[in-house]
């Protein structure tokens, strides 16, 4: 059992290496969409059901809620609402979209390696032309891997955040 595991870590290890530093800095930014996306999702699953039922509690102490004051205090609870709810999405899209870049980036440097290669060896050793390869490859394939997912959570945590505010527009009617 305990074989099996450092086998994989030493995998894992051999992997990050042949990456390059780029691909640390990607599995750091991965780590911290994966730490938003929990905390949104959180937010609005378990924590906003509550602040929903406060706002209808301020809203339903309205004394005329019929008045033209009462739709700018419905409007502005709304707009409350929404701003507690999209906190943190701006920072998270802003973090998927980097994803790519950084995997362009690290292809860029592996690029980079490879001619480093050639003009000191040449075109003849094909070893160390392949390390510099897999440093341009790999980056590029863990900024999509992040990036896909991050998308997905992105549009879900969106399209919750809208129904979330939806319901409060509905809890708050205009008599």
């Amino acid at each position: 059992m305990t074989d099996a595991f450092w086998w994989q870590v030493e995998n894992v290890s051999s992997f990050l290496d042949a990456g390059g530093p780029v691909l640390w800095v990607i599995i750091a930014v991965a780590a911290v969409i994966g730490f938003l996306v929990a905390e949104r999702y959180w937010y609005v699953l378990g924590i906003f059901p509550r602040r929903m039922q406060h706002f209808t509690g301020v809203w339903q102490k309205t004394r005329n809620p019929d008045g033209k004051l009462a739709r700018h205090e419905r409007t502005a609870l709304i707009s409350q609402a929404q701003i507690q709810l999209r906190r943190s999405l701006p920072l998270l899209k802003t973090l998927v979209a980097l994803c790519p870049l950084l995997g362009l980036l690290g292809t860029v440097t592996g690029m980079i390696e490879v001619f480093d290669v050639v003009t000191v060896l040449g075109t003849g050793n094909a070893r160390a032309m392949a390390s510099g390869i897999s440093r341009a490859t790999l980056p590029t394939m863990a900024g999509m891997v992040v990036a896909l997912p991050g998308l997905y959570f992105c549009l879900q945590l969106e399209q919750q955040v809208k129904r979330s505010v939806e319901q409060l527009s509905d809890r708050l009617l205009i008599r």
